[in-house]
């Protein structure tokens, strides 16, 4: 009995956009094809984005019918069918396999057939980034209405790959971003009038873990371990709920290992927020101690470890006078000393010396 193929199932389309959310992928939307035209296969086979080898999903026979061999296992993959393959055009099993391609031939005879699969349907949709995606179903008898419904899903095909390779594109920066704020010991929360975090980046877990400065709370409120900076935070962030365009406040919570705390009003809602933030605080830090940091520098630069231990005062602004006296050393020798580490670090004063360690590998190690 042939079936009507309109394109008038408002689920199927709807499960081939939220397929890119779903785990396994588009399962839902595979399932719903395959019941809609009666077949035992249906699959999607792509490259995701920056990946080299290609990803099949399907839905039934539980084992893969490796039905990507046709697009792709080949010596010289642009001698490939799908190479040849039309964009939107909806082709048949024999257009793919050529009778001389006795290697295809074989796999459609031993692993294809025995399931009741004696054709295939498949259209190739290209995304804007170069992805390109096939929509495969497979069975005994494949009417001209099966054909019809792959060519009215390409479009629709088209815009769910958009939209996931966007999706991919940004999961990829989010994850290469909080590496680098990882490593740079940063990151930020979100509070709403009451200091309960409503967000924040996956390395402030981290920050707490390392510290006993601040903490996740009762009800997840932000929680300084001084009452007097509970305090504070506490008003500053009642003066932003009621002035958005109050002054930002810095606060220090630590020399060693250094962190310190930004405070500023929320700008700008989002329906992505959450809850309704008052306040962003962004916290920097040091993970390391004073005395890891004059280590790296003597691997880096080569300093003595005397050495390094002035340039790691100088690089945090503290007069040589200051710097001698924290380390018990004469203004001479601490001269001395910063003569050599200038030749050392190629630096021609103080302020090169501070721009060459915070720029140095030091910053993210």
């Amino acid at each position: 009995m042939l079936l009507s193929m309109r394109l008038d199932d408002s689920s199927l389309l709807a499960s081939l956009h939220d397929g890119m959310f779903q785990q396994p992928l588009w399962h839902d939307f595979l399932e719903r094809l395959r019941g809609r035209v009666q077949t035992p296969y249906a699959g999607l086979i792509f490259c995701p984005p920056g990946e080299t080898t290609f990803v099949e999903l399907q839905t039934d026979p539980a084992r893969s019918l490796n039905i990507n061999r046709i697009f792709a296992d080949t010596l010289d993959i642009r001698s490939s069918p799908r190479y040849a393959m039309r964009e939107g055009r909806v082709y048949a099993l024999d257009e793919l396999i050529e009778a001389h391609d006795a290697a295809l031939s074989a796999w459609r005879d031993e692993e294809l057939l025995p399931l009741g699969i004696e054709d295939l349907r498949a259209v190739r949709v290209a995304e804007a980034s170069g992805v390109d995606v096939w929509l495969i179903i497979g069975g005994r008898q494949l009417s001209s209405s099966a054909t019809s419904l792959l060519t009215a899903l390409a479009p629709h095909l088209r815009i769910a790959m958009r939209g996931f390779v966007a999706l991919e594109r940004e999961r990829l920066r989010s994850s290469l971003a909080s590496e680098a704020f990882g490593r740079l010991n940063f990151g930020w929360l979100t509070l709403d009038a009451h200091c309960h975090i409503l967000d924040m980046t996956t390395h402030v877990d981290q920050l707490f873990q390392r510290n006993s400065l601040l903490r996740r709370g009762r009800y997840d409120r932000l929680t300084p371990a001084s009452p007097e900076l509970d305090r504070e935070l506490t008003a500053l962030v009642k003066q932003f709920a009621q002035d958005a365009e109050a002054r930002p406040r810095a606060i220090n919570l630590s020399r060693d290992p250094w962190m310190d705390m930004l405070v500023a009003p929320f700008r700008g809602g989002s329906v992505a927020a959450g809850g309704a933030p008052v306040a962003i605080v962004y916290l920097s830090g040091d993970r390391s101690s004073q005395a890891d940091r004059c280590e790296q520098l003597v691997e880096l630069f080569g300093l003595l470890p005397s050495e390094a231990r002035l340039a790691w005062e100088i690089a945090q602004g503290i007069p040589i006078a200051d710097a001698a006296a924290n380390l018990n050393l004469t203004v001479e020798t601490a001269r001395n000393y910063s003569k050599k580490i200038y030749a050392k670090m190629g630096a021609r004063g103080q302020a090169e010396l501070v721009r060459i360690i915070l720029s140095s590998v030091l910053a993210i190690a």
